[in-house]
Formats: C-alpha cells, sequence, structure tokens
C-alpha cells in the first residue's frame, strides 16, 4: 500500500493511506542498513509503501518514495547525524519575534541558508506584534526591509489577537507548508488561530528567562480547510546547525554574497582575508548586511561540534 507520513512521534509514524485509512506504522529494519545518516530517515511529508500487520492498524513501512525537496539539520544530540525536519514542502514559513523572545538573525539565517540548498522556498512571519513597543516595530520594520531586499516574503502579525492573519491564510493557500521557529514564538498559537480543529497546546513564556517553553514535541501535518493545503506542525529548536554543507559552498546559500562573489578576485574566495575580496568590500560599505555576513562566518566553523548552539 502507499501513504502519506502525516505524524512523527520518535518511533512510531501515522501513514494516511491513499484510501483513506491510518496506520500507526514502524519503519522495517532494513532502513539501518542503507547508511542513512539520520535519526529519523522517514520524515512527515513523506510517501511511503508500507505493508500492514495482521491486525490491520499497525504496519511497517519498506520503502520511500523519492522526495521533491526536503529541511535536514543537524540532530540536536549526535552532531555527525542529521534531522529531517520534513519532506515534500511548496514552503517553509519561519515564525519570528523581534522579542519575547528575541530571534537570532544567526538562527534566521542558518534557516534561510538551508533551505536554499535544498532548494525550499521560504516566507518570514513575525509574530507577537501586539507586544511590540514603538524601537521594536521600528526594528521590525528594518529586518523586514533587509530580508525583503533579499527577495524573502515577510509577513506581519498577532496570532494571540487574530491580527493579520489573512495574510499568512493566503501565504499558505494550497499549499504544503512547514512551520518551524524558536520555542516560544508562538507556533501553536499561530496554528490554534489557523486552525482550531489543530487544538495545539499553548504555554506561556517563562517570565525569568524570556524563553519558551517546548509545546509541541513530535511533527504532525494539519490538513487546512477547504483549500487542500496543509501545515507541518514541528517541536521548537534553539539552535540550527546545518549540515553536510562544505565550507566553499555555505556562500552560494546566501544570496547576495553568491552574488557579489562573482566579482572576487579569486574563483575560490573565502571572503574572510583574500585581498580583492568584493564581499568584504561590500560589507564595508553597507552593500551588505553585518548581520548576514557574520552569520556566514558562523557557518564556515560549523565542523566545530556544538559551535552551532551557541
Amino acid at each position: 500500500m502507499r501513504g502519506l507520513v502525516v505524524r512523527n512521534t520518535g518511533s512510531w509514524y501515522v501513514v494516511l493511506a491513499d484510501d483513506g485509512q491510518t496506520f500507526a506504522c514502524k519503519v522495517k529494519g532494513t532502513f539501518r542498513l542503507r547508511g542513512i545518516r539520520s535519526t529519523n530517515p522517514v520524515a512527515v511529508g513523506d510517501r511511503v509503501t508500507f505493508t500492514p500487520g495482521a491486525d490491520g492498524i499497525t504496519a511497517l513501512i519498506d520503502g520511500i518514495e523519492d522526495r521533491r525537496n526536503y529541511i535536514i539539520r543537524r540532530a540536536s544530540n549526535l552532531s555527525k547525524q542529521s534531522h529531517i525536519i520534513a519532506a515534500n514542502v511548496d514552503l517553509a514559513v519561519l515564525l519570528v519575534t523581534v522579542a519575547h523572545p528575541e530571534t537570532s538573525f544567526t538562527f534566521i539565517d542558518r534557516f534561510l541558508a538551508s533551505a536554499e540548498a535544498y532548494r525550499v522556498p521560504v516566507a518570514l512571519v513575525f509574530n507577537k506584534t501586539d507586544l511590540y513597543d514603538d524601537a521594536e516595530q521600528a526594528r521590525l520594520r528594518e529586518i523586514c526591509t533587509l530580508y525583503e531586499g533579499l527577495g524573502y516574503r515577510c509577513l506581519s502579525c498577532s496570532a494571540k489577537n487574530r491580527q493579520g492573519l489573512e495574510a499568512v491564510r493566503a501565504e499558505l493557500s494550497g499549499k504544503v507548508s512547514l512551520l518551524s521557529g524558536n520555542s516560544g514564538v508562538g507556533k501553536s498559537t499561530l496554528l490554534n488561530a489557523l486552525m482550531p480543529q489543530a487544538v495545539a497546546k499553548t504555554a506561556e513564556i517563562s517570565v525569568a528567562h524570556d524563553m519558551g517553553t517546548h509545546t509541541t514535541t513530535f511533527s504532525e501535518m494539519f490538513f487546512l480547510p477547504d483549500d487542500g493545503g496543509a501545515l507541518i506542525d514541528t517541536p521548537g529548536i534553539k539552535g540550527f546547525g546545518t549540515f553536510d554543507m562544505a565550507r566553499e559552498e555555505v556562500g552560494h546559500f546566501f544570496r547576495e554574497i553568491f552574488s557579489v562573489s562573482a566579482e572576487c578576485r579569486f574563483g575560490n574566495c573565502t571572503h574572510t582575508h583574500e585581498p580583492g575580496c568584493a564581499v568584504q568590500r561590500a560589507v564595508a560599505e553597507g552593500r551588505i548586511a553585518q548581520s548576514r555576513y557574520n552569520s556566514y562566518l558562523s557557518m564556515l566553523d560549523d565542523e566545530e561540534e556544538e559551535k552551532y548552539r551557541r
């Protein structure tokens, strides 16, 4: 039988079969022998083949159809392995907060670079706008100007107050979208606002640390009402470690760095110390944002274990 993986709880997968039945599935043991360097060889969004058990409820996944794309990051506890966040997505929605808590540029840029590497379009959605003071609202406008200038779609909303949700709904319409972001940025609140039937759990921000509490412990696909789209909710993550990205490739996934690098004196320029480096010159002249360049530099050293979590 064939179906779509709609939930991953770590050891079990829920598969929605093409005939509408759902099965609780395990992965056939031979998957572990195929050199898949991942903590989860099967991800939500995967199209799979499976063999139902005698009980008609459980099954064994024995094949994965070719993926159109996927989003991947370095596994949290095993730095030499990857974790596939979702597969076969039309859009990755990165939920961001300027404050309460603050999402770092490094996190945003790492996510964007990984999405570029795996050919996944991204929209940045800035949440909790109802909490921002005048300075934070100005900061929001500056950040949107930066990323919109690079060609990324930027939206603002207050999921709690249901402000700006129509634009978010329009962006998601008819697409299979991944919803990701740091813990505490309001993913579950946004999911509840868009799809009350999801009944996602929410949690208050820790006042002491102004950081998020994990409320989603597994990945799950929810189908949007009426328009054929779906939203994949994922656990909040504190760091985003890139995986299998060679140092000489990192600059390819920063749009403006890749564009300007054509003017560098040396074809193998790392944009760190070489004479005649057009990228360093563009940073000095303000044509490339210092924050983006800093993120680029941080990713050059991702071979150092634990670095990505700092």
